[in-house]
């Protein structure tokens, strides 16, 4: 088998798929300086004479699915499979591999850093001791940027799977108290509380937002939620854009019905002139969709894709043996 590796893929990674499948033919997205089209990739897909793909960014559309039906296996280095054709794969019987959790430590490492920065307002005080503000005797910084701890906060999840769970795991010895609603998990450990949507922003002194984008989730924290944060409350979002109502946020923070915000994600990236209301407010920590981006998610999602690979291949070969006794 011959495997086409669009992604970014350390030496190890590689090593084990040749090992275990043949030939890797290393043709990574960044050489090419963004990722490739589709007929970039129908053209690299023909050439490599590839039997099976593993990409990250890569427009795999149906069209190049529907090219290449003999495909054994698309393999996405992503925490959802976003950039594939799934309906397309699946009426060729395309298995399709991708790597959830890939930056959860990564997401959940930011989260920590930015929610205590704006607590401790870091920032402001960082702009005040490079502005040469600080005088002889004077005791303005200690009394000016005086923040809180997050010790003993009320940490709310909308939405638990691997980054939230990653985020109490890690917060819960603070310590800080763990809510999170989610229709589809329960958590197995007595400390993390499941409680419905309301009370996660009624109750919790940092919201974070954890969901996908998917019809029930577009657009899905609004005015309604968002006034029921405390007043000293802090929202972030290192998710979607789409799932919160940017104004209804604006006009929260704006209007100083909330404490403030973490951001990691806009609903226009670059962002519009009302993202960079956000982005520009005083109350507001912002990042340029960066949460997940460290060098070790690279070799997370190498990890995680070749278990999987290798798992679908010892069931393959489990099935042939059965099949012939």
């Amino acid at each position: 088998m011959r495997i086409l590796i669009t992604a970014p893929y350390n030496q190890k990674g590689q090593d084990i798929l040749s090992g275990k499948f043949g030939e890797v033919i290393y043709k990574p997205w960044k050489d090419n300086g963004r990722a490739f089209n589709e007929t970039e990739l129908n053209k690299l897909i023909d050439e490599t004479r590839a039997d099976a793909l593993i990409t990250e960014h890569d427009n795999v559309t149906a069209n190049v699915i529907n090219l290449h039906p003999h495909l054994q296996f698309i393999g996405v280095c992503r925490g959802t499979p976003s950039n594939v054709d799934l309906e397309a794969a699946k009426a060729k019987g395309i298995q399709v591999f991708y790597t959830p959790a890939r930056n959860a430590q990564a997401v959940a490492e930011l989260f920590i850093a930015n929610v205590i920065s704006l607590m401790r307002n870091t920032i402001p005080g960082w702009q005040w001791l490079t502005g040469k503000n600080w005088e002889e005797g004077a005791h303005t910084s200690y009394l000016q940027f005086k923040g809180n701890e997050l010790a003993g906060k009320t940490i709310g999840m909308v939405g638990f799977g691997a980054v939230g769970q990653r985020i109490a795991d890690m917060v819960r010895n603070f310590p800080c108290h763990i809510k999170f609603y989610d229709p589809y998990i329960e958590s197995s450990n007595p400390d993390y509380h499941k409680t419905s949507l309301e009370d996660v922003f009624e109750s919790s002194d940092i919201v974070s937002i954890h969901l996908p984008v998917n019809d029930q989730t577009i657009g899905m924290i609004d005015k309604k939620l968002i006034s029921m944060m405390k007043p000293e409350a802090i929202f972030v979002n290192t998710a979607r854009a789409s799932v919160v109502k940017r104004d209804d946020l604006l006009n929260a923070i704006e209007n100083n019905k909330i404490r403030g915000a973490v951001l990691d994600v806009f609903d226009f990236e670059p962002p519009d002139q009302k993202d960079y209301q956000l982005i520009n407010h005083p109350h507001v920590l912002a990042t340029p969709h960066t949460a997940g981006a460290t060098h070790e998610v690279e070799d997370h999602h190498v990890e995680i894709l070749n278990e999987r690979i290798l798992n679908w291949a010892l069931s393959n070969e489990n099935n042939t043996k059965k099949k012939i006794a």
